[in-house]
Formats: C-alpha cells, sequence, structure tokens
C-alpha cells in the first residue's frame, strides 16, 4: 500500500542512522549532558544566528508543546491559538491538563493574524472583570500551520510587535520546519524566527529523526531550571545522547536543508498531478502537506490501495483528504499514486 499519511510514517534518515549506529558503543553521560548534545547546540545556534539561544533537546512535539507553555506561563495564564491550531485540537488536551486555557482564535487558513490577537487581548483588559478571567499570557502559532500554510515575515513582525506591546511571549511550534523553510514562495528565514520568537522549535520526528524535537530559547529567558521541569513532565531522556546525535546529524553538511527539499520537489509535483487529473485542492498549500478534495466514492475506491488522511468532511459527498511528502517520499511512489488516480 502506498503510504501518504504523515511525514513521520518512515523511520530516520540514512544519515541520522548512520551516526547513531557509528556512536552505539561509545559510553557517553545522560539526560543531553554529552558531546552531541553540547555539538548539535552550538550548530543550531550558528543556524539561527543566534550565538546565545539556550538550547534543550525534548522527546516529542507534544510534550515540548506542553512543557513550554506551562513552563512560561504564571498559573492565572492562558495560551492564544488559532482555533485550528495543533495545541487546541490535536494534543487531547494536553495544556488544558497542565492548568492552562487555550484561548481560542478563529483562524484564516489556518493562520493568527496580528489585528486578532491584538482584539483578544484589547477586549480582555477593557473588561472591568478581567481579573476573574484567563489572563492572555502568550501566542503560539505553528510554521507550518495545520493546513500547511505559511506566515510571511512581515506577518510574523506584526504578531511580535502585539506580543511585545502587551509583553507576552511569542512562541513557535516548528513541527514541521524544516518544509516550512523550504516552503514555496517563503520569505523567512531560521534567523528570523530566532530574532521575532522568544521560544520555538526545532522539530526533529517529522523531520527526519526517530524522535526528538530541539527548543531554542533566544533571549535569555529559559525558565528556571528548565532542564528539572522537563523531567517532571516526563519530557527528559536519560539517553539524551539519542536526541544530540540525530540533531548533530540533522544540522550537519546541510541535512535539514536537504530534507526540506526534497520534500517540497515532491509536494509540488503531487500537487501539479492532483490538478492535471482535475482535482480540486482545498488550500492553496506552499509546504509538504496537499489537501485534496475527493468525492466519497474516490475515497472509499482508493481505501484499499492508498493510505492518508482524512482531515475533514468537505460536504455530503466530499471530504478533504491530506496527502504528505518528506524525507522518504519517493518519486516512484507518485508516479505508482499517478497510475491509480
Amino acid at each position: 500500500m502506498l503510504c501518504f499519511t504523515s511525514d513521520y510514517i518512515a523511520g530516520a534518515h540514512p544519515e541520522v542512522l548512520k551516526r547513531l549506529n557509528e556512536t552505539n558503543l561509545e559510553t557517553l553521560p545522560g539526560y543531553g549532558s554529552d558531546r552531541y548534545c553540547d555539538s548539535a547546540a552550538e550548530k543550531i545556534r550558528a543556524a539561527c544566528a543566534c550565538p546565545d539561544a539556550e538550547v534543550f533537546f525534548l522527546v516529542g512535539g507534544t510534550q515540548t508543546n506542553q512543557i513550554v507553555i506551562d513552563t512560561m506561563l504564571q498559573p492565572y495564564e492562558g495560551v492564544i491559538a488559532a482555533s485550528t491550531g495543533h495545541v487546541n485540537v490535536h494534543e487531547a488536551g494536553a495544556i488544558e491538563f497542565s492548568g492552562h486555557k487555550v484561548l481560542s482564535v478563529e483562524s484564516r487558513e489556518g493562520k493568527l493574524s496580528a489585528d486578532s490577537v491584538a482584539k483578544l487581548c484589547a477586549g480582555f483588559y477593557a473588561d472591568g472583570s478581567h481579573e476573574h478571567m484567563v489572563f492572555p499570557g502568550m501566542v503560539y502559532i505553528s510554521f507550518p500551520t495545520e493546513y500547511g500554510t505559511l506566515y510571511s515575515l512581515s506577518e510574523l513582525e506584526a504578531i511580535a510587535a502585539v506580543c511585545r506591546s502587551y509583553e507576552m511571549p511569542l512562541y513557535i511550534d516548528g513541527a514541521r520546519l524544516a518544509y516550512g523553510l523550504s516552503g514555496m514562495g517563503n520569505d523567512v528565514t531560521l534567523p528570523d524566527i530566532a530574532r521575532l520568537a522568544d521560544v520555538f522549535y526545532i522539530g526533529g520526528t517529522k523531520c527526519g529523526a526517530l524522535c526528538g524535537e530541539a527548543v531554542v530559547f533566544t533571549k535569555h529567558n529559559a525558565p528556571k531550571h528548565f532542564t528539572t521541569r522537563m523531567k517532571q513532565h516526563g519530557g527528559l531522556l536519560a539517553k539524551g545522547r539519542v536526541l544530540g546525535i540525530q540533531f548533530d546529524a540533522l544540522f550537519s553538511n546541510g541535512l535539514y536543508d536537504q530534507i526540506g527539499a526534497h520534500a517540497l520537489t515532491l509536494a509540488a509535483r503531487l500537487k501539479a498531478m492532483f490538478a492535471a487529473k482535475g482535482y480540486r485542492l482545498f488550500i492553496d498549500s506552499p509546504t509538504n502537506q496537499q489537501f485534496v478534495i475527493l468525492s466519497n466514492d474516490k475515497l472509499e475506491a482508493l481505501s484499499s490501495l492508498v493510505a492518508c488522511e482524512v482531515w475533514e468532511q468537505y460536504d455530503s459527498e466530499h471530504t478533504v483528504v491530506r496527502f504528505a511528502t518528506s524525507w522518504s517520499t519517493t518519486a516512484e511512489e507518485l508516479c505508482e499514486l499517478d497510475k491509480l488516480l
């Protein structure tokens, strides 16, 4: 069966596995205190053009979002996110489980706007009863969004300006960052993200690693005893080397950029393939996630041959389906899909 359900369906990029195998018998200290974690952190600082950044390696995306949000917010604060945002719809209430409310805002094509954030904050502080309400304490966005869309540099700058005016940190979820940075028409760089965000993470799980994410605090603002709090939340790996070695490989010889570029090249072919056959796209995604409107009959016919992600109902006769490419997608797989369509 052909599989386009997500970008973490395969194991790890061969170069990452090679480095894990080469270092397998080395004896190293645990919990991220090994030389590979140090090397990976230094390479990430260089790539971000942020030499003073504080870098931590965590086990997965949900743990990362929960730990960052919980440790940066006061107990009476919540996090502003798009109604379609990952922390609002796809993390099983992990943020609320930690005691913080997700303050959802309607979005357009998965994106928050600076105006919507400013309107929420202004309305909150204008309410005479706001001391009895959940304070907006952080803004969460993802790059790319849940719908594969991208913020432009000007949009990010505008959101960051609103955050500064209300003294709220801007947190960028980079689970698919490699695919966002390589996105068609993207004008945002990794140094831009480091400059504008107070904290962000570089996704490994969906971008060539077996597992793991790299959290980057950019303004000397890591919460006190962050490693201790990572452990309290179950996000700290005893064999921290596993994460450090992987990110050291991903940020050597341009591999992270190559992974993004490969997935985007095939995503462009995928998009053109659907268009040539008369299929409608639900949204014009410039990244590795492509959302296609299929008739329910077509979806049923394909389901035994092609694995894809059912995203949402379009109408009574059609369904929005997501096809995702990744570092492991091949041109041969696209040819096979083309024949089936």
